[in-house]
């Protein structure tokens, strides 16, 4: 008769890689802060499932300090996932990992600074259009309309809308529709394998998504504060 305990497969490891954002606060602190506020004012869903990073290079900052930074994060919804350029022995219980020999990915552009000023009547809504795929590594945002993308979005890449995203090959990265407050933006695409999907803030990885919808030609919604996947056949 055969062990069971000898039939079992060995353990393996296996390397994967996220893309994540970095934020590197400047001094002074409370004036980063406030140009962060602004930035999630403008796009409400912009860290939405997003893997952040804290860089504390070239900051000159105690153990007390950096419990005081983590908590303003904290209080925005932007979970920390590791920590850059802390000084020897500050980091420890309770505190994200310290990480190192990251890979820059380059910039991720960010919208326009300044505030909108007011007006009586609401801006026409602008549509970005890629006639080529977004490469891996790549970010794309564009909070002033939909985004429609004529080839594939490639994994580790992401499409940032603040109206709905069109993809006419594969979703393979991460789609966030709605950044800018939009319940009603949707995702559409050809081939639907993305890393995550989120409208309006409510997102959901590839771990969470039904997998029969795997390889299919899918449009993603907002229903009832939840994501709802529709086959295109299946749409009335």
């Amino acid at each position: 008769m055969t062990n069971p305990a000898e039939a079992r497969p060995p353990i393996r490891f296996r390397g994967r890689s996220f893309m994540a954002t970095v934020l590197a606060p400047v001094p002074p602190v409370a004036d980063w802060l406030a140009d962060l506020d602004a930035l999630c004012r403008r796009a409400p869903a912009f860290f939405a499932g997003r893997p952040t990073i804290l860089d504390l290079t070239g900051l000159s900052l105690t153990r007390e300090d950096l419990d005081g930074l983590i908590a303003e994060l904290t209080a925005r919804t932007i979970p920390l996932h590791g920590i850059e350029g802390a000084p020897p022995g500050m980091l420890g219980p309770g505190l994200p990992p310290p990480l190192s020999a990251g890979r820059p990915a380059g910039e991720v552009a960010m919208p326009d600074a300044a505030e909108p000023e007011p007006s009586s009547r609401t801006a026409p809504s602008r549509s970005l259009i890629l006639d080529s795929p977004v490469r891996s590594g790549q970010t794309i945002l564009h909070l002033e309309g939909d985004v429609t993308v004529l080839g594939a979005v490639a994994s580790g890449s992401e499409v940032i809308a603040g109206g709905s995203i069109h993809v006419y090959g594969a979703l393979r990265g991460r789609a966030v529709a709605g950044a800018s407050g939009n319940p009603a933006a949707r995702i559409w695409c050809r081939r639907f394998e993305p890393e995550l999907v989120a409208i309006d803030g409510l997102y959901r990885a590839a771990d969470d998504l039904d997998p029969s919808f795997q390889g299919q030609p899918v449009e993603v919604r907002l229903v009832e504060d939840s994501l709802r996947l529709t086959l295109f056949d299946q749409m009335r």
